[in-house]
């Protein structure tokens, strides 16, 4: 059963990490995706699987996100999520990247960008999980069977899902989202 928050952001963190978690225990489901621009979010997933990040892929925003060539997440962080087991990746935004680029330079309709808006109708917490996915699954860090990924609006984790996880180059053919496990109804 869904569970729908009445708004949005970072207090909804630890009540959606707890849904995943208890949901993919249910479903068997041993690997996670979860969006965390500087950690607090990846720390609040692995601290509900009890401090072992084995099967947690963080993902982080991609180096420039903000500024060139900065990584917001620091480095010591990095080391500490890692240090748990987990995984972090940073890569390009796989439903935005260079199509932003274009979109601002050209003015045009780019696939990439209709993607994303078409997650944004149930939530900019639902395009953060699918994209951080698609990051995830072309840095290598999955099996490709079926996840728990967790996104959320500015900060914190407010949106979760089970999904089957795809590669960029073949996303259509291969993403299938199965369920909501939870999401702002209020956004």
């Amino acid at each position: 059963m869904t569970t729908y928050f009445d708004g949005k952001g970072k207090e909804y963190t630890q009540a959606a990490v707890k849904a995943a978690v208890a949901r993919a225990k249910e479903l068997g489901i041993d690997e996670f995706v979860i969006a965390s621009g500087r950690g607090p979010s990846a720390w609040a997933l692995i601290d509900a699987l009890g401090g072992n990040g084995a099967g947690v892929t963080v993902v982080t925003h991609a180096a420039g996100f903000q500024e060139p060539f900065v990584v917001l997440m620091d480095a010591e962080e990095r080391k500490k999520i890692l240090d748990t087991g987990a995984m972090v990746v940073t890569a390009t935004h796989a439903l935005s990247g260079i199509e932003r680029w274009f979109n601002s330079k050209y003015q045009g309709a780019y696939p990439a960008l209709i993607i994303a808006d078409t997650l944004r109708l149930f939530g900019q917490g639902m395009k953060v999980a699918v994209e951080c996915a698609i990051m995830a699954a072309d840095a290598g860090a999955l099996s490709g069977g079926r996840i728990v990924s967790l996104g959320g609006s500015s900060r914190g984790a407010d949106t979760a899902i089970v999904m089957t996880p795809g590669h960029a180059a073949t996303a259509l053919e291969q993403i299938k989202i199965h369920e909501i496990i939870c999401k702002p109804n209020l956004y």
